[in-house]
């Protein structure tokens, strides 16, 4: 298994572990890898971080920089599995067809238990599905750690959240070089479907509000055309493998923490929680909106 290969891709001080014949909630079981950065190592509080849909362990904020919220904590920043740097269907050919996200829960408190021997987490932080994460922590492993903070997270999938990702995924299935998904097996690449991916997810990443505010011009692009091609399309054409975008986008599609309770009830799940929780809404999300962050307080 290798990390992504792409120009500019950042692999300084990223490590694996390998966990021996893991368990997917499929059934599934295989050796898995898991790909993180120790930050701080050798201070006593420690801290996750998975990363978000389409974010890269360093690409990830840490905030360990000076003065910053966790610069005395150690900092583990994990890739989640299929995000390209662990385990994925890019870099491992039998991964499996379906991912939850408790396979990315279990996977990292391996990681933090079995080779790090961390014996309890000061905080799990996440951005997004990383938030998403955060909340699915909260409810796995409710004594291991004090405090979850999910930032422009939620604790269940919205339908409107679930029909948004129903765009892109069709952007990219549909496209002619992606060819019904034989695409690696004829030795191509889906440029197209690539590209049709990330022009059809821009628009809902950032709110009517900074495209209305003209926001792309604080990033040096004079008109918005440029951002989309060089900040959307490029950057899944360049940086991702299709059938990691869908496999991702499918699992944030099925994200409710109801699954974690022997009754799948969610509000079961919510009250399951034992550390304290700081949610962090924003009110100009598009997609995990602050009415979200309300339903889970």
């Amino acid at each position: 298994m290798s990390l992504p290969s792409y120009e500019g891709y950042d692999d300084t001080d990223i490590e694996h572990y390998t966990i021996p014949a893991f368990r997917f909630t499929n059934g599934s079981v295989q050796d898995t890898r898991v790909a993180y950065r120790s930050f701080n190592p050798s201070a006593q509080k420690s801290v996750i971080i998975p990363t978000c849909y389409g974010g890269r362990i360093n690409g990830t904020c840490t905030f360990t920089g000076k003065d910053e919220a966790l610069a005395n904590h150690h900092v583990i920043v994990v890739a989640m599995l299929g995000n390209g740097e662990s385990s994925s269907p890019s870099n491992e050919p039998s991964f499996p067809k379906s991912l939850d996200y408790r396979d990315c829960i279990h996977s990292q408190y391996d990681l933090l238990t079995k080779h790090l021997k961390i014996k309890e987490l000061e905080a799990v932080i996440g951005f997004s599905m990383a938030g998403q994460q955060s909340y699915y922590w909260a409810c796995m492993y409710p004594h291991f750690m004090k405090y979850v903070v999910p930032i422009c997270g939620s604790a269940r999938t919205s339908i409107h959240n679930y029909a948004f990702l129903e765009g892109p995924k069709a952007a990219l299935t549909n496209s002619v070089d992606y060819q019904d998904g034989m695409y690696r097996a004829k030795g191509t690449k889906p440029s197209r479907g690539l590209r049709a991916f990330g022009r059809t997810y821009c628009p809902w990443a950032m709110s009517a509000s900074w495209f209305r505010q003209e926001c792309y011009q604080e990033l040096g692009y004079r008109e918005v055309e440029g951002f989309i091609k060089a900040e959307w399309e490029d950057k899944f054409d360049i940086g991702w493998d299709a059938e990691d975008l869908l496999i991702l986008a499918r699992m944030w599609q099925a994200g409710d923490i109801g699954v974690t309770q022997t009754d799948r009830d969610y509000l079961s799940a919510l009250q399951s929680i034992k550390a304290a929780v700081l949610v962090m809404p924003s009110r100009t999300d598009t997609y995990f909106p602050y009415v979200s962050a309300l339903e889970a307080d």
